[in-house]
């Protein structure tokens, strides 16, 4: 791609927006979709000053007067353009239901009677348990230690869980081939600490996922189901001991240990791997990424020492429980009771017609299919050249940001340099789709239609192995609120779907939009200069690229950046783990730090008009509020913490900003403010 101008020109914001009004399906008027400029002042309390907490003064009255719905955990500006998207896709696939010349065997007429087979909620309830029967019944034909590792291997196929598996990824260190890892597993609650901490919600959390083990067995047939769920959790509590914590699973340098097959074979005896090679359908392996070493050899023990029903019931109880949602309502409210509302706080369930879409439109799903048509109707090759323009305008501002730096040495900034300009953006949609021909969807039979699509997924998994990967696939679908940076293709990657208000409206001030898409854009940039993306090169080859001492004095400043968020706690004994959202703090802090910058020079040295009553900077610093407005139900908010590698949407708001001198100018953030940082104590990294 020919390198843009260093400045995007607000004439290339008018192109966007022109662009985008192709995307949006309406044509262009001078209103923008929220506000007067694109940002909601009637989400703010400004009875908060800014500095006290810049997430409240944006969004404090949406946070007061905005109520959940029964079937939400969490809601904000994602969610919201997620039900956009969502109610878009399912736009389409109601227009294909009423069609009924659509040709047999083609991607139109899979997506259909997908969709069909999971809303024929009369014909599911009528089936009850039958559906799951087949795999029920191989479960209990388990005799022996052989079987109970074919069972292992099979757990993909069968929507159950395992204790250990091979799965298929890329190769950091050899970019252009696949490699096998081995990893241990097998839990039923979102993380080891659920299992381990003697906190009081986590000991109540454990009594009552007892009861829902015993619930899902019942279904099943099974007697005295209360002693049985005991003996699941015990075996599930000896699985997690050992298991690394999130924060620890984060370090790419610990967890890429690849040995031969036979020396795997010899470091961890008594337990048959070729066996589980071939129940996973794989062929004979030459190499293997042990991804925890220190945890696979007391999983194998716990394996050892559990007797085969114990193992028969753990696996019976995951098969109702992971497959429930495909049966009668009983069973799926069930399950529901405990996954939901215990562990997430949801009061009931999404409607029918959003979980159809969620199953067919997912990547596990027909998503690309669905994706095709999608963006036909809501994206145009043009939006995409116009993204693809702003892109290239946060590489130039990531460029500017690096050559200020005065931490890091000009070997090490060369590097970097070489690396940001080997960035590949991929925009709105992939140049190729995945091919669905092999499958084929039967009217009426969702559990025959569930079951094609895992071989799919396995299949197209298995045949990865032993060939050079294909740097044009991608990881989301275009219908996707998202994006990512994959370090090992070096890549940044923005769907269709994240390309709309608030984070981008054709009509917004220029402020906005760099606030908001360009801030996304940055973030996804800054991935690849955090503390785990930065161990890749500009070839996407994990390998120490830096200076020690600039190594060092990178690492000085992500400690400082991981104290900062150690200190936020959102809940009593529950605070944000700085070491496990680190990545996506420093994506954060550094996306906002581009965006300003591209921001700046966009304005080529003129000041900025004021709007109502608002400087360029506030509308920016605004704009990036906006964006990550949120709000949670307590239990979904520990689950998050717990186990996800970004911080609540309040300290995403927050705590980039209290390191960032222009959002201090722009609103008067003074000593004594509740976000003021020191100077010296404000950490810049990108």
């Amino acid at each position: 791609m020919k390198p843009s101008r260093l400045t995007l020109s607000l004439a290339l914001a008018a192109s966007l927006a022109t662009s985008f009004a192709h995307a949006a399906d309406a044509p262009a008027t001078a209103k923008p979709m929220l506000g007067s400029f694109g940002v909601d002042l009637t989400s703010q309390d400004t009875r908060v000053k800014p500095g006290d907490d810049f997430n409240r003064y944006v969004n404090g009255h949406w946070l007061d007067t905005y109520q959940l719905k029964d079937y939400e955990t969490s809601y904000g500006s994602f969610n919201a353009l997620r039900d956009r998207s969502e109610e878009q896709v399912h736009a389409i696939i109601e227009e294909l239901q009423q069609r009924k010349d659509l040709t047999a065997g083609s991607e139109a007429q899979k997506v259909r009677d997908y969709y069909a087979s999971y809303m024929d909620r009369a014909a599911r309830d009528a089936a009850g348990i039958k559906p799951l029967q087949p795999v029920l019944d191989r479960i209990a034909k388990i005799k022996s230690k052989d079987a109970l590792i074919t069972a292992f291997g099979n757990t993909d196929l069968d929507g159950t869980n395992a204790p250990v598996g091979f799965g298929v990824s890329l190769d950091r260190k050899d970019p252009d081939h696949y490699l096998v890892g081995l990893a241990v597993g097998g839990l039923g609650l979102p993380d080891r600490d659920y299992y381990l901490n003697q906190e009081a919600r986590f000991v109540g959390i454990r009594t009552q996922y007892v009861e829902h083990i015993a619930k899902m067995l019942a279904f099943a047939g099974a007697k005295d189901a209360k002693p049985r769920a005991e003996a699941i959790l015990a075996l599930e509590t000896g699985l997690a001991k050992p298991m690394w914590e999130r924060a620890q699973m984060r370090n790419r340098d610990k967890t890429y240990n690849v040995v031969t097959f036979a020396e795997l074979q010899k470091q961890y005896p008594g337990f048959d791997w070729a066996a589980l090679v071939k129940a996973q359908g794989m062929p004979a392996l030459d190499r293997v990424n042990v991804v925890t070493p220190s945890s696979v050899q007391p999983v194998l023990d716990v394996i050892a020492k559990t007797p085969l029903p114990v193992w028969r019931d753990y696996l019976t109880f995951h098969a109702v429980r992971n497959n429930a949602p495909l049966l009668s309502k009983e069973i799926d409210d069930a399950a529901f009771a405990f996954n939901g509302t215990v562990l997430s706080g949801q009061k009931a369930q999404k409607e029918d017609w959003k979980r159809g879409v969620t199953l067919v439109g997912g990547m596990d799903g027909l998503g690309d299919a669905l994706g095709k048509l999608y963006v036909e109707r809501h994206f145009s090759p043009e939006a995409k050249a116009a993204m693809q323009q702003l892109v290239e305008n946060l590489r130039k501002a990531l460029r500017a940001n690096i050559e200020k730096i005065d931490w890091m040495s000009d070997a090490t900034k060369a590097e970097a340099y070489r690396k940001l300009a080997s960035f590949r953006p991929k925009v709105g949609y992939p140049d190729k789709w995945r091919d669905y021909s092999s499958v084929t969807i039967k009217p009426g039979d969702l559990m025959a239609n569930v079951m094609e699509m895992r071989r799919y997924g396995r299949n197209d998994e298995v045949r990865r192995i032993g060939t050079r990967t294909d740097r044009d696939e991608w990881g989301m679908t275009p219908q996707t609120v998202n994006a990512y940076y994959n370090s090992t293709f070096n890549e940044i990657v923005f769907p269709a779907g994240i390309l709309q208000a608030p984070f981008f409206d054709l009509n917004a001030d220029p402020a906005v939009n760099y606030g908001g898409i360009g801030a996304v854009i940055g973030h996804e940039m800054g991935h690849g200069f955090d503390d785990q993306g930065s161990k890749s090169d500009f070839a996407g080859i994990q390998r120490n690229w830096w200076t020690d001492a600039d190594r060092t004095g990178f690492e000085a400043k992500t400690k400082a950046l991981g104290s900062q968020y150690d200190a936020f706690c959102p809940i009593e004994k529950t605070c944000v783990n700085g070491a496990l959202t680190m990545g996506e703090n420093i994506g954060d802090l550094g996306g906002i730090s581009m965006a300003y910058t591209a921001y700046q020079l966009s304005l080529g040295g003129k000041p900025a008009p004021v709007v109502d009553g608002l400087t360029g900077d506030q509308r920016f610093f605004l704009s990036w509020g906006q964006i990550w407005k949120g709000k949670y139900r307590d239990e979904a908010l520990v689950n998050l913490i717990k186990t996800n590698p970004h911080s609540p949407s309040e300290f995403r708001a927050n705590g980039p900003l209290r390191n960032f001198d222009p959002w201090y100018k722009a609103f008067d953030v003074k000593a004594g403010d509740k976000m003021y940082i020191a100077p010296e104590q404000r950490v810049r990294i990108w």
